[in-house]
């Protein structure tokens, strides 16, 4: 980047922090308050129900899907238990995500200590409650979302039959596990368009922002999708909206 810009390396680094910071404290909010925006309206959750059920999916009130991600990091000096993930077995942090069948990021919340489990992210998130007041169809009946086994059961959050299953609880299980792939199809994009947050020796906690950085890396996947689209998007068969549209 130095023969690029014609800059020093402090330079360059400045320069990058100040534009991190910028997208970050004028663009989080999308995540945190994703219920507040247009194009996540109860009409679009009801779109969005729609395009899931149509792709095979058993049920027709699932207008998307949440999931944790377990981002690697560089083993830190100290505090070493608080960021170690035994299903892993890495240094980490992780996240949750709430992804749409437009191939869109809707609500992320993180980062928290790798040694945590799903079910706490999803109480510390208040992911619940938002969904409780806004996962609602125009004519009042409930909507939710999909998540894996890690999830406790609720009203707005299904998960899969555990136990002993029958063929109609398996079949329904194989079902929403092909819809819900889709979340893992758009970690995978985040990691593709931004190598750098998958070389965990440079995720030094401390030494750089290292969680601020993946959620900037998540909006400027956003960003990306609302001009080209993804597999997602296209698997489903939904437009996402425009890039104007998404950061109104």
């Amino acid at each position: 980047m130095v023969p690029m810009f014609a800059r020093p390396i402090p330079q360059l680094c400045m320069i990058t922090n100040m534009a991190l910071n910028y997208i970050y404290n004028g663009f989080e909010h999308l995540f945190s308050n994703c219920f507040r925006q247009p194009w996540l309206s109860p009409g679009n959750m009801e779109r969005f129900a729609a395009a899931i059920y149509d792709s095979g999916a058993a049920i027709d009130n699932c207008w998307g899907f949440v999931d944790g991600t377990v981002r690697p990091i560089c083993r830190p000096g100290e505090h070493q238990r608080i960021v170690y993930n035994g299903h892993k077995r890495v240094h980490s942090l992780k996240f949750q995500s709430v992804v749409t069948p437009n191939g869109l990021i809707a609500n992320l919340f993180g980062p928290i200590e790798g040694c945590r489990h799903d079910a706490f992210m999803l109480r510390e998130s208040n992911l619940l409650q938002q969904l409780e007041r806004y996962a609602v169809r125009l004519n009042g009946d409930l909507l939710c979302i999909y998540g894996d086994p890690a999830y406790p059961l609720r009203v707005h959050l299904q998960a899969p039959f555990k136990g002993n299953l029958t063929q109609g609880q398996q079949d329904f299980n194989r079902s929403m596990s092909q819809a819900r792939v889709s979340v893992e199809w758009l970690f995978r994009d985040i990691i593709e368009n931004w190598k750098f947050v998958d070389f965990k020796k440079t995720q030094k906690i401390g030494l750089s922002a290292i969680g601020k950085i993946y959620v900037v890396c998540c909006l400027l996947t956003n960003a990306h999708t609302c001009l080209y689209g993804n597999i997602t998007s296209k698997t489903f068969k939904l437009d996402p909206p425009a890039l104007e549209e998404y950061f109104r």
